[in-house]
C-alpha cells in the first residue's frame, strides 16, 4: 500500500514552511506600517491640540479681535443688491448678448460712465452704482439636455458621434450651448434694475440676426407661395373629379370619357378623390405650421422673467468678514508658530 501513497520529501516540506514564513513576515510588516501611520497621525493631532492649549490665550485674543474687525467691516461696507432676468434669444442673437455683457463689464472696469448712461438711459450717478453684469445658462431639465445632445450628435459624422458620451457632452458645453440665459446684475442701488431692461433688450439686435430673420421670412414666403399654388392645383383636380362623378352617375356602364379623350372608371374616381382630399389636408397643415413658426419667432428674444423692482441683498461666504477674518488670523498664527519651531530646530541642529 505504501507504493500508492504520494511521496513527500523533507526538502519540499521545508520549502513550504519557508514560503509561509515569508508571507507571514510580509503581512506583519504591512500591519506594522499601517499602525505606524495611525500612530503618526494621532501624534500630529495631539501635537496640534497641545500647541493650541499652550497658546490658548494668544489665539483667543487674536481671533476675537479679527472677528470684531470683520463684523465692523461688514456693517460699514456698502450693501450690494442683485437681480436676475431670464431671456430666450432667437436667430443666434445670443452671441451678441454674451459679447455685450463682457463689453458692459469692461465699461464698468474703466469707469466709462458716459457710455453706460447712453446705453441704459440712466444718469451718471446711477451708472456709478453698477458693479458688474453676469450671464449664465438658464435653468434646464434633463429633457432639455437630451435634446441639445441629440442636436449636437446630428452635426457629427456617425463614427465621431459614437465616441461622445452624454456626460462628456455636458462637461464640455460652452455658454452658447443653451437656449435660455440668466442675466445677473449687481449694483449698490437696489431699485435700478428695471431701468436697465431697455438697454439690455437692445443687445439682441445686430446685423447678423436681422439678416437671419429676413432670410427666414423670405424662405417662409417662398414655401407659402409653393403651398398655395399646390392647393390651387388640388382644388382644380377636385373639381375635375367632381364633374367626372356627376357624369358617372348618369352613365350606365360606370365609365365616362371627357372631351379630351380621358377615360375614367368609377372605382378609381373615388380613390383619386380621397387621395386629393388627403393631399389638401397635408398642404394646409404645412401652411399652418409655417404661419405658426413666423408668429412664435417674430422677435429677436422673449423675456421669460424680468428684473425685480427691488433687488435682493447679495451676500457670499467670502464677504462674511466676521467669519473669514478669524479663520485667516488662526491660519497666520499657525504659520508663525510652525516657522518659529522650524527656526529653533535649525539653530539647534548639529548634524
Amino acid at each position: 500500500m505504501s507504493k500508492n501513497l504520494p511521496d513527500h520529501t523533507p526538502s519540499e516540506e521545508i520549502d513550504l514552511i519557508q514560503i509561509f514564513n515569508v508571507i507571514g513576515r510580509v503581512f506583519n510588516k504591512f500591519i506594522e506600517f499601517i499602525k505606524s501611520i495611525f500612530r503618526e497621525f494621532f501624534s500630529i493631532i495631539i501635537y496640534a491640540f497641545k500647541a493650541i492649549i499652550d497658546n490658548f490665550k494668544i489665539i483667543a485674543i487674536v481671533v476675537g479681535i479679527a472677528g470684531v474687525v470683520g463684523y465692523a467691516l461688514e456693517k460699514t461696507k456698502q450693501e450690494v443688491y442683485t437681480s436676475q432676468m431670464l431671456v430666450k434669444p432667437y436667430f443666434d442673437s445670443k452671441f451678441q448678448l454674451v459679447t455685450n455683457i463682457k463689453y458692459y463689464n469692461a465699461l464698468i472696469g474703466e469707469k466709462d460712465y458716459k457710455q453706460l448712461t447712453q446705453i441704459f438711459d440712466i444718469n451718471d450717478e446711477e451708472a456709478k452704482q453698477l458693479i458688474q453684469f453676469e450671464i449664465h445658462p438658464g435653468p434646464e431639465n434633463e429633457n432639455d439636455q437630451i435634446k441639445q445632445y441629440d442636436s449636437f450628435l446630428k452635426e457629427l459624422d456617425s463614427v465621431r458621434a459614437q465616441e461622445v458620451e452624454f456626460d462628456e457632452f455636458l462637461e464640455n458645453r460652452s455658454i452658447y450651448s443653451g437656449d435660455i440665459f440668466e442675466i445677473n446684475v449687481q449694483s449698490f442701488k437696489k431699485d435700478i434694475f428695471r431701468s436697465l431692461e431697455d438697454g439690455l433688450n437692445s443687445t439682441f439686435t445686430n446685423t447678423y440676426s436681422i439678416k437671419k430673420m429676413q432670410k427666414r421670412d423670405s424662405l417662409i414666403a417662398i414655401k407659402k407661395q409653393r403651398i398655395l399654388s399646390s392647393i390651387k392645383v388640388v382644388d382644380s383636380l377636385k373639381q375635375v373629379y367632381v364633374n367626372v362623378m356627376e357624369e358617372e352617375s348618369k352613365s350606365q356602364d360606370g365609365s365616362y370619357t371627357t372631351r379630351d379623350g380621358l377615360s375614367f372608371i368609377q372605382e378609381k374616381t373615388n380613390t383619386k378623390e380621397y387621395e386629393l382630399l388627403k393631399e389638401e389636408i397635408n398642404l394646409r397643415k404645412e401652411l399652418s405650421e409655417l404661419e405658426s413658426q413666423k408668429v412664435e419667432e417674430d422677435v429677436f428674444f422673449d423675456t421669460l422673467s424680468s428684473f425685480q423692482d427691488v433687488g435682493a441683498k447679495y451676500t457670499t461666504i467670502w464677504e462674511r468678514y466676521s467669519i473669514i477674518f478669524p479663520f485667516l488670523a488662526f491660519i497666520v498664527l499657525s504659520v508663525i508658530y510652525l516657522a518659529v519651531k522650524a527656526i529653533k530646530y535649525v539653530k539647534s541642529y548639529e548634524g
